[in-house]
């Protein structure tokens, strides 16, 4: 076990529960996407737009997640704003063969940055590029300049090519999305147990 596996696991980090909103337009695959990273037991055989929001939880090896699933229907997209507190990572999903509302995509998504919820946090935000195996699909790399992602500067984000339905592009997507929330949690803990920390580490270094 290395010194950082040694403290993440000294300061409680694998039992950290982390709220993770899945943000996008209706029929952009956020659902389903939630639905492929469940547990194969705990999947839906047939997945139905969200109404609102609803709440999904699953593991990786050292975060839980909850996810809030939130409804990209245009009447409910007000809504998002009030999660937007409680939420410590973001997922965006966009349906890359819908070049026409990549338009809306992005005005929702600048709406969201400018948020004062959202804009002086440091929020990760992990965008899936979905509907990859569409005849229309534009690559991932188009989608970041459809989308401008290379203007964000003040948070970490990560875009993936996916395809929901067959779970394509969705490990790597959470893989970096744990790695991000995990470095993230443990500096936080690093900064509040300093003086404890030191002494972890000049214990482990001997």
């Amino acid at each position: 076990m290395g010194l950082f596996d040694k403290l993440s696991l000294w300061l409680g980090l694998k039992k950290k529960e982390v709220n993770v909103l899945c943000l996008g337009l209706d029929n952009s695959g956020k659902t389903t996407i939630i639905n492929q990273l469940k547990p194969s037991d705990s999947q839906a055989q047939d997945v139905v737009p969200t109404i609102g929001f609803s709440i999904e939880k699953f593991k990786t090896t050292s975060l839980s997640f909850t996810v809030f699933d939130m409804s990209g229907q245009g009447r409910y997209r007000n809504l998002w704003e009030h999660y937007y507190k409680e939420g410590q990572a973001i997922i965006f999903v966009i349906d890359s063969g819908d070049q026409l509302r990549m338009v809306v995509a992005k005005e929702e998504l600048d709406t969201l940055l400018n948020h004062s919820d959202i804009m002086h946090r440091r929020i990760p935000i992990l965008f899936f590029a979905n509907k990859m195996d569409l005849r229309d699909a534009v690559s991932a790399v188009k989608v970041s300049q459809l989308l401008c992602l290379e203007s964000i500067r003040d948070k970490p984000w990560h875009i993936c090519a996916s395809n929901a339905v067959k779970g394509e592009g969705l490990q790597e997507g959470v893989d970096w999305l744990q790695g991000t929330m995990a470095g993230l949690i443990l500096l936080h803990q690093l900064l509040t147990h300093r003086d404890s920390v030191a002494v972890v580490i000049s214990f482990a270094l001997l």
